[in-house]
């Protein structure tokens, strides 16, 4: 049943059109179809460009209006971006309506992170769990997550599961949800110029010496950098070819990523490493104790010996028993030394130390032997205004004194003895606690002049002796005439 047409509403009229221009007429060809003329009133609904309606509601043409429309007659409009996500952040905004939001990713991430007492550079003791090529798993007292230890840090010696560890947190690894730990001081792996940094530890391997010979060439995980000749170690380096090959844990002290400029640094591990132990070597360093140290320096009024912690002072007059000119006569740069701690002077610290403290005192055999009248003989090792000294065994010196050189005046030491001389002396005086001998070259002298003297009197004894004798003996002439009568002759 149809529905009847609704009476027509009258329709304002429009103002008036300019007439469209007149369209060309398509030409007539003979054999083709007849095109259609276009129409003047514009496209009809449904073309391109017309109006589209509901199949079944086209409006008449008898020029009545066209019913009303509702908007769900019309296709559905598609939402932009921007309204979407409007969209999307209301409905969320009403879900988490009531929630609290920050707190429960607080807790989340509180389960993941490390406790807060664990703060990057603390030093802190675990025990090794288990051992994973070159990993090592550390349980973290008080951490609900493990920790990770390299083992390339422990130089060699790898620990054991169950041992206890020290170690230094640097930070959480999320993605493993591991806690990243080294340890205190060792070398830290390098991969590539993202991973090294200013201050890292890190292991240098030494490659050659460059051309002016101001510094060493080294490979840092593959990486090639620079160590100054004065980074080397802490004390002048002579022959700096003495590291090539060597693997030396160095510091970084600059880093240019941009031009793979790369410099490290020995002398600061190796001050650092000092400065560590010099606080334990203060706290159990006296008087009397024996140490072993090298020999970092060398100088005429004695040598510097680093005893891991601090150097001490070795005098030259502490080096030997005897004496001598230098220290380089005994010592040598780099050599291991056993000493005796001597003084110690804990507000300046100053220590004092004795090499010959350690060697046997042949002052303690030599008493038994030098007693006042002794004759001995030795060799002139030094000479003074004063007198002489000489060398009676090694590491005993007696003086003579000018005045006890000669018989006769001495003006000049040297107008009687020389260096080297070989001489026999005689003990004066010996004072053990002052270690002092007082040795005479004149006494002996004098008693040679006086046997030499009363072996010439002897002989003219002997020689009067001889001729009284010859003159008793001598024979009687009668014939002799003339003196005096022989009774006046008289033989004294």
């Amino acid at each position: 049943m149809d529905t009847p047409n609704p009476t027509p509403t009258p329709v304002p009229p429009t103002p008036a059109q300019p007439p469209a221009p007149a369209a060309p007429q398509p030409s007539q060809q003979q054999d083709g179809p007849r095109m259609p003329a276009p129409r003047s009133d514009g496209p009809r609904p449904g073309e391109p460009g017309g109006r589209s309606f509901p199949r079944g509601d086209r409006p008449r043409l008898d020029g009545s209006a066209p019913k009303q429309l509702d908007r769900q007659d019309f296709a559905p409009i598609k939402p932009n971006k921007r309204m979407l996500d409007q969209s999307i952040e209301a409905e969320m905004e009403a879900a988490l309506a009531g929630m609290d939001v920050k707190g429960s990713l607080g807790e989340q991430e509180g389960q993941q992170q490390p406790k807060s007492s664990m703060q990057p550079g603390g030093k802190q003791t675990g025990r090794v769990v288990s051992i994973s090529g070159n990993d090592i798993f550390v349980d973290i007292p008080g951490n609900r997550t493990q920790g990770v230890l390299p083992k390339q840090q422990f130089e060699g010696l790898p620990p054991k599961v169950g041992d206890t560890v020290e170690f230094v947190y640097e930070r959480f690894d999320t993605a493993n949800g591991l806690c990243l730990l080294n340890r205190e001081g060792a070398a830290q792996a390098v991969g590539n110029w993202n991973s090294v940094a200013v201050g890292m530890i890190v292991e240098a391997r030494v490659s050659a010496v460059n051309k002016n010979r101001t510094g060493v060439t080294v490979e840092v995980g593959g990486l090639s950098g620079f160590m100054p000749i004065s980074q080397l170690d802490m004390y002048r380096v002579e022959s700096p070819e003495q590291f090539v090959g060597q693997s030396l844990k160095c510091e970084v002290i600059e880093v240019n990523k941009a031009e793979k400029n790369l410099i490290v640094s020995r002398r600061n591990v190796l001050e650092r490493e000092k400065a560590e132990k010099a606080v334990i070597f203060w706290q159990g360093i006296e008087a009397g104790q024996t140490r072993t140290g090298v020999v970092r320096s060398i100088k005429d009024f004695g040598a510097f010996v680093d005893l891991e912690g601090a150097d001490g002072m070795l005098p030259v007059s502490e080096l030997s028993w005897k004496r001598i000119a230098h220290p380089s006569e005994i010592l040598s740069l780099g050599q291991r030394v056993e000493v005796i701690v001597r003084k110690v002077d804990f507000d300046t610290r100053r220590i004092s130390l004795s090499l010959k403290q350690l060697l046997a005192n042949p002052w303690d055999t030599f008493s038994q032997t030098a007693r006042p009248g002794a004759r001995l003989t030795g060799t002139v090792t030094r000479i003074a205004e004063f007198g002489a000294f000489v060398e009676l065994t090694e590491g005993i010196e007696g003086l003579i004194h000018i005045s006890e050189l000669s018989t006769e005046r001495v003006r000049k030491v040297r107008d009687v003895v020389q260096e080297g001389q070989a001489v026999t002396v005689q003990v004066l005086s010996y004072d053990a606690e002052a270690r002092k001998i007082a040795l005479s070259l004149k006494s002996i002298k004098a008693e040679a002049e006086g046997a030499l003297l009363a072996e010439d009197e002897a002989e003219e004894d002997a020689e009067r002796a001889a001729t009284a004798e010859r003159a008793a003996n001598r024979p009687f002439n009668p014939n002799l005439r003339g003196g005096i009568g022989g009774s006046q002759i008289t033989f004294g």
